[in-house]
């Protein structure tokens, strides 16, 4: 029977304060990224789509956190978080999407088609669910080859209504593959409620289904996404077992940044009654004073948020130098 157990938080005894500054730097990366990624768009550098990671970051760092170097990670097209906490040079992210040939893809995949072999990620997909399947053939290769790696695959609720979904749940639980699946829930996929779409609303469950572990956490929470991811790691490490862990975050943005001079409609999940951004609020995953365990850690190696500020924007001379590079042509 598949084991399923209440959403997590992060408790336990005092961190460690390299892994806090880490964690903290590396969702600052992200941040500072996905605001240049923005303000390039806006100036019309940048073409097609884009889809912004922010107010996601502690569920792609939580989770990298806790990966080898041989692990791999694949994901849909809201990919730029993930692409950048597994280890992919921003430069050449940022070069991706001004359609410079020094991008990861030489400038022909874009925004939703970021790849990059040397640091094991496997790619944004823009057809909603169709790299479930990939990542379970990923996963069916380590086996094949006898390999003790593990591969991370992130979708959204908007791909649970998809063949694929099932498809590829029921193949990895059925060949016990190392694999394991991250659901990024925001409740309203592009701009339907979960309710609408799904008569299971509870994605978590799911894996219940097909006899695989099944776990929820608060993705605002860096700290218990890493320790759960850490648990289901080390179960497809050892055991080749799947499983599927279905993190919950507020929204912060729209689906979708707009084309330049593109009239603004109102985001209809932000219209529903009792939705953070109606109650004037938006939880941060970023922000420490947000997270106590967070927040202590920081106190203990003299790190508030004006420092842990600083930190990412250093690490952000990366993502500007590629911006002004992309800017100048």
């Amino acid at each position: 029977m598949a084991k399923t157990m209440a959403p997590q938080k992060a408790t336990g005894p005092a961190l460690d304060p390299g892994l806090v500054r880490k964690l903290l730097t590396d969702m600052l990366l992200i941040r500072r990224f996905e605001e240049k990624a923005a303000e390039a768009y806006a100036l019309g550098k940048i073409g097609g789509f884009l889809h912004l990671y922010i107010g996601q970051e502690a569920v792609a760092v939580g989770a990298t956190s806790v990966l080898r170097g041989d692990d791999y990670a694949i994901s849909a097209y809201r990919e730029h978080g993930h692409c950048l906490a597994k280890g992919s040079d921003p430069k050449r992210m940022m070069a991706e999407l001004f359609g410079r040939r020094d991008g990861l893809s030489k400038g022909k995949g874009g925004s939703m088609h970021l790849f990059d072999r040397s640091v094991g990620f496997l790619g944004g997909h823009a057809i909603v669910g169709a790299h479930l399947p990939l990542a379970a053939g990923a996963a069916f290769a380590i086996k094949y080859e006898a390999r003790d790696a593990v591969v991370v695959c992130y979708f959204g609720d908007g791909a649970v209504a998809q063949g694929e979904f099932h498809e590829s749940l029921n193949l990895a639980a059925l060949w016990k593959l190392p694999v394991i699946y991250i659901c990024e829930n925001n409740r309203y996929a592009m701009g339907t409620s979960t309710e609408r779409a799904l008569a299971q609303t509870q994605i978590w469950k799911f894996g219940q289904t097909y006899g695989i572990r099944s776990e929820k956490v608060d993705g605002m929470d860096v700290l218990a996404v890493r320790r759960i991811t850490d648990q289901l790691v080390a179960q497809a490490r050892e055991r080749h077992e799947p499983s599927i862990g279905k993190t919950h975050h507020a929204v912060w943005l729209e689906h979708g940044e707009r084309n330049p001079g593109q009239p603004h409609l109102a985001d209809p999940w932000r219209q529903q009654p009792g939705h953070c951004a109606q109650q004037g609020r938006l939880p941060c995953p970023v922000r420490p004073h947000e997270r106590q365990p967070l927040a202590r850690a920081h106190d203990e190696v003299r790190v508030g948020q004006d420092v842990a500020r600083a930190v990412g924007e250093r690490r952000a001379a990366d993502v500007e130098g590629g911006w002004h590079r992309g800017h100048s042509s």
